[in-house]
């Protein structure tokens, strides 16, 4: 039996978290098939073929897919999936909306946010925020999961070879659901989860206008900006730099936290950091405790000398 892949792209390229997850599936079984569904989005198809591990793509085209509503997505995979002993993706926004209702539809328990794969039917996942790790065996036919792309490697992309491409007929639209509008922030700045560099700040930044020196940083290091919940609710940082158990996890080779007490739900977004460094003023804070680097100084002091530094 082989492994789906449900791909998570843009209609032209497969975005990073399914390379991680590609990575995952190789770890169950080597024939790996991926299911690229949307609208005009053979390229993205042709993206998939190149990845290394990758057999076979499925193609499903179809103007019913072109908004990746998660009702028609789901029944896309749902034409396939009884053919599998495992369906998969990276945990994001997409998964989350879309495997729940498969694994739904097969009568099969879900696992989410699976870190170590032990064996076929055995995995890790965080639970309590990350502070119990639970180990959990699922003697279902079909296991469906969802993998943190923070702790598996990327796969690489080939250019010399691919694997085949077979289209597949697409769903008709539901009609269950209806696009009416996606607005994107659009940013300058690294993209969040695939930074190797991430700068953070947290309610001692104090306020938007302080976050420019975040920015300043961030861009003289090539990093990306993060933030805890409580600058994000404070209004200090848009609601996708948020970094924590109810936002992003990140997992960079450095991370700096500037201002951020390390509450229990923050850590549980950042704490696979290969680095972090803390800046904080106040010596009790619970960043230290997983900090490889704290310093216990006024932000607004080290920043601007760190940055006269670089």
């Amino acid at each position: 039996m082989s492994v789906l892949v449900i791909a998570e792209h843009d209609h032209q390229s497969i975005k990073p978290a399914t390379l991680h997850a590609v990575s995952a599936a190789q770890q169950l079984n080597q024939n790996v098939h991926v299911l690229v569904a949307g609208f005009n989005c053979e390229a993205a198809a042709q993206h998939a073929a190149r990845i290394q591990g990758v057999n076979q793509v499925f193609l499903a085209d179809s103007q019913s897919l072109a908004h990746q509503l998660a009702e028609n997505i789901s029944a896309q995979v749902l034409q396939l999936a009884r053919q599998y002993t495992h369906v998969l993706a990276a945990s994001t926004a997409f998964s989350k909306n879309v495997l729940p209702r498969v694994a739904a539809q097969l009568d099969v328990a879900q696992l989410s946010d699976v870190i170590h794969i032990l064996t076929q039917d055995t995995f890790q996942r965080p639970i309590y925020a990350g502070n119990v790790i639970a180990t959990v065996q699922s003697l279902d036919r079909i296991k469906v999961l969802t993998v943190r792309s923070t702790h598996f490697p990327i796969a690489s992309v080939v250019t010399s070879s691919s694997s085949p491409i077979l289209p597949v007929q697409a769903v008709g639209d539901f009609g269950k659901s209806q696009f009416v509008s996606c607005k994107l922030a659009v940013s300058d700045n690294t993209d969040l989860t695939s930074a190797r560099v991430v700068v953070s700040g947290g309610r001692g930044v104090g306020s938007a206008e302080n976050f420019e020196l975040l920015n300043r940083l961030a861009s003289k290091l090539n990093a990306a900006v993060g933030a805890s919940r409580a600058a994000v609710d404070a209004g200090f940082a848009p609601n996708d730099w948020q970094i924590g158990q109810t936002g992003k996890v990140v997992a960079p080779d450095l991370y700096f936290a500037f201002g951020i007490s390390g509450a229990i739900q923050h850590l549980a977004g950042m704490s696979n950091s290969k680095v972090i460094v803390a800046v904080n003023k106040d010596p009790e804070a619970p960043i230290f405790a997983v900090a490889d680097y704290g310093l216990v100084a006024d932000l607004f002091e080290v920043i601007p000398e760190l940055e006269s530094k670089l």
